[in-house]
């Protein structure tokens, strides 16, 4: 098989020297870790990092800022992210080469998550003159009780190079309107996009007048981020990652009583209905399925057809994947791109391995692509076929992997959704409405996403975003998630001239 052809990796260094350039980000060039490449699997520059101390410096800073950052109005907090989001417009680009050229995103996606940013600034400003309290009925004459929001402190964020500049961007924008102050440890694998997000931020910090300190970048490993989850300075642990992850985050932050919000991993399904519209269940799937590579935490890993539509379905979504172009990220056309490093294409292979040995069938996909070179990851999206019962798809498998099952009836489709630990995202493709309302309903799916006729893959700045179970229960972007941000006092103010004690007590 003929190798895809793939660019020059000094081709893409200039590109990244070029775009940080134009950002304005200098790079604090050294060797503590290395700027690489997914596209060609090569290193683009070596770095100076953070360890510790740099982390507990960081923390400090924003501690004072915050001191000062707290007692500004929420609207002109807003004026700090309005600023930031009109740079992002300006740089749109550039970011979004930036996040192809280390995550290996394709254009599209690329462009679509610098977009985010966009709305989750543009909503962060709205929310800055719209943080509500509420006035509660007292029991007693002449008093009233309400309930005031008060920003909460240091906000440390912990990102994941799947979306290395949206979901930061998510917990920064909200955070600062509440009154927050930042401190950013992201992915390893994503220092460059990090390094100009953090410089548009201050950009737009220095040109509001915003205290110093607002925001600071941690480049480093665990230790950096050691420092954010134990420091009792930072109040909220912001954490996106894996499952282990959130198992040693959660516990840590909750014995110095701080606050978590964790995005962790996913196992997502769709159930496919006899009464679905196949011509729009089909491109939901693919690019549910097939979309980043696989690598989001809501990609779908487990389609649930009935028996009635399955031998309908099969043929066209096989088809549909032998299609898809695999190839540089860059390229026009190219909808699949590298996986992150070779490692997720030696979980995929090994859970390919695992499904097939308890009678799984291979029908598109699993082979690796040739690049040429061994550094860079490239594969086939895959669809496996599934009768009976296999452990392997109650586990995340972070690649474009596709397990089919069947079912007769919905209340054991049902079951099957719900049969993973974890909880983030799921979709239903029906015309029924009974189906769509039990599945909404309590007795349905028991993930934080819920869509019906919409694949389990991107969502909406606007609602609420994250899962249950083993996803971690975190909630980030709209509704009322900023309320994680911030702390909650009820107030009651007595008017009268009387002391009057709850539950009519005397005691004087």
């Amino acid at each position: 098989m003929t190798a895809i052809a793939l660019p020059a990796t000094e081709d893409l260094r200039a590109r990244a020297r070029a775009c940080l350039d134009r950002i304005g980000v200098e790079v604090p060039e050294g060797d503590d870790l290395y700027a690489r490449t997914p596209v060609t699997g090569e290193d683009l520059f070596g770095l100076k990092g953070s360890g510790a101390a740099e982390a507990e410096a960081a923390v400090a800073a924003a501690h004072e800022a915050f001191l000062t950052w707290r007692s500004i109005p929420a609207p002109r907090r807003g004026e700090l992210v309005r600023r930031f989001g009109e740079l992002v417009r300006e740089h749109h680009g550039d970011l979004a080469d930036l996040i192809t050229l280390e995550a290996g995103k394709i254009r599209s996606e690329a462009y679509g998550e610098v977009q985010e940013i966009i709305d989750i600034a543009d909503y962060a400003v709205g929310l800055s003159r719209q943080l509500y309290g509420r006035v509660i009925a007292s029991e007693r004459a002449g008093h009233r009780m309400a309930e005031t929001w008060h920003p909460l402190g240091v906000v440390g964020i912990i990102s994941a190079f799947n979306f290395p500049a949206a979901v930061w961007a998510w917990n920064a924008t909200v955070a600062l309107v509440c009154g927050d102050t930042l401190v950013w440890k992201p992915s390893e694998l994503t220092p460059l996009i990090s390094l100009a997000c953090d410089r548009l931020l201050a950009r737009a910090a220095e040109e509001v007048g915003a205290p110093a300190g607002i925001h600071r970048l941690v480049l480093g490993g665990r230790e950096s981020g050691e420092q954010l989850v134990d420091d009792p300075r930072v109040a909220l642990v912001s954490a996106t990652g894996s499952t282990r992850m959130g198992r040693s985050v959660g516990p840590r932050v909750a014995a110095r009583f701080g606050r978590t919000l964790l995005e962790l991993g996913g196992n997502n399904a769709a159930i496919v209905t006899p009464s679905a519209d196949l011509d729009l269940t089909l491109p939901s799937v693919v690019f549910a399925s097939a979309g980043t590579a696989g690598q989001r935490c809501t990609a779908l890993r487990r389609l649930i057809v009935h028996r009635d539509v399955v031998d309908s379905l099969l043929p066209r979504l096989t088809a549909a994947f032998e299609r898809l172009p695999v190839g540089d990220p860059f390229a026009e056309g190219t909808l699949v791109g590298p996986l992150i490093s070779p490692a997720p294409l030696a979980s995929m292979q090994d859970a390919l391995a695992r499904v097939t040995a308890d009678g799984g069938k291979v029908l598109v996909g699993g082979e690796r692509v040739e690049t040429g070179t061994a550094s860079a990851a490239y594969v086939r999206p895959a669809v496996v076929r599934i009768e009976g019962h296999t452990e392997v798809v109650r586990e995340e498998t972070f690649a474009p992997l596709l397990y089919v099952l069947t079912y007769d009836t919905l209340e054991e489709a049902i079951a099957l959704q719900n049969d993973v630990p974890q909880g983030l995202s799921s979709s239903i493709f029906t015309r029924d409405q009974r189906e769509a309302e039990v599945f909404m309903s309590a007795v349905g799916s028991d993930c934080g996403m819920v869509n019906v006729n919409v694949g389990t893959s991107g969502a909406e700045i606007g609602g609420a975003f994250g899962g249950e179970k083993e996803t971690g229960g975190g909630r980030a972007c709209g509704s009322d998630a900023w309320h994680a941000y911030m702390r909650r006092t009820t107030n009651v103010v007595n008017y009268s001239a009387e002391v009057a004690l709850a539950q009519n007590i005397n005691f004087l």
